[in-house]
């Protein structure tokens, strides 16, 4: 049996709204997970920064408190994901329940007259009306396309990075300093671009609610024949797009830049020291930018449920 992107965004035709979603107990589950073992990396440091151990025991104690931190992150993310993931699915129940009971709500005597399509401005911004639904934008589709794959792929990543913290841990207490300098910028630049990925599935999860929200409103709107009343992209949605493009591409750079940094003599320590006082803010600007972005989609969710419950109103006031 095939599954399509949108079939994972969409619950199956009969699926009971009254069922509590797995998706947030799975959410909640690596949520937890996240929250202990970023506990354990913060406990087992305060220990160790009162202990009188030797430079490479404390190297190799950064090393993999700083993976398993991290990795901790990561958990924290793919539990959010989850949870908005299930909240993709069960806005089309909201969809369904509108498309239910709007008929009854609407003027009896409503004027079902010709529609006159073109833009129109609403408290919420410009907006177009159109006979049908309209399809999804490029960056809809594309949303839906790809959160699932970025999220998969930022997953491994984190694992991958969290197994060379212990490789470099491993070096460190073996006293291998090229070892230990080659994983010491492998680590970071691969833990982090799985950060990165992690945090571009969510965006693209955000997005692809988005796209819930503009198809499912049309199909209401075109369910009983009125003018479909479409919002247009909201300037908080193209800033989310541009932050969001950003962040992707602070992250690229930063893991090509860790790949070099680990190619460099182990001798030259200076040289390596230089390059990780800066590439660590950069790896961080580019989860900010990341971050930013997300709290501008929501921002536009809101803007975008706010635009359809006075819409709602409208064909319940005024049948047109």
């Amino acid at each position: 049996m095939t599954i399509s992107a949108n079939s994972l965004l969409r619950p199956p035709d009969g699926a009971d709204p009254r069922d509590e979603s797995a998706h947030r107990k799975v959410g909640l589950g690596l949520i937890a997970l996240g929250l202990m073992v970023a506990m354990v990396a913060f406990i087992s440091n305060i220990v160790q920064a009162s202990s009188d151990s030797s430079a490479s025991t404390l190297a190799a104690q950064a090393a993999w408190t700083f993976g398993i931190a991290t990795a901790a992150l990561g958990s924290i993310k793919t539990g959010i994901a989850a949870i908005l993931w299930g909240i993709a699915r069960r806005v089309w129940f909201r969809v369904e329940s509108i498309k239910a009971a709007l008929p009854h709500l609407m003027p009896k005597d409503r004027d079902t007259g010709n529609v006159s399509e073109g833009l129109i401005t609403t408290p919420y911004g410009a907006a177009r009306i159109t006979k049908s639904a309209p399809g999804p934008l490029p960056i809809h589709k594309m949303a839906v396309m790809l959160w699932l794959p970025m999220l998969l792929m930022g997953i491994m990543l984190v694992l991958v990075g969290l197994v060379f913290t212990f490789v470099e841990a491993a070096a460190a207490d073996d006293a291998d300093p090229s070892t230990f300098q080659t994983f010491r910028a492998l680590a970071p630049g691969i833990e982090f671009f799985g950060e990165a990925l992690l945090l571009g599935g969510i965006s693209f999860l955000l997005g692809s609610i988005l796209a819930s929200l503009r198809q499912g409103g049309g199909e209401v709107q075109e369910s009983v024949g009125v003018g479909v009343k479409t919002l247009l992209m909201p300037v908080t949605a193209k800033l989310f797009i541009g932050l969001m493009v950003m962040g992707m591409m602070a992250a690229m750079v930063q893991l090509v830049l860790y790949i070099y940094v680990a190619t460099i003599d182990a001798d030259k320590l200076q040289t390596i020291n230089a390059w990780h006082a800066w590439l660590g803010p950069l790896r961080e600007a580019a989860l900010g930018l990341l971050l930013a972005g997300i709290v501008l989609a929501l921002s536009t969710i809101g803007t975008v449920l706010g635009f359809q419950f006075h819409r709602i109103r409208e064909l319940i006031t005024d049948g047109r």
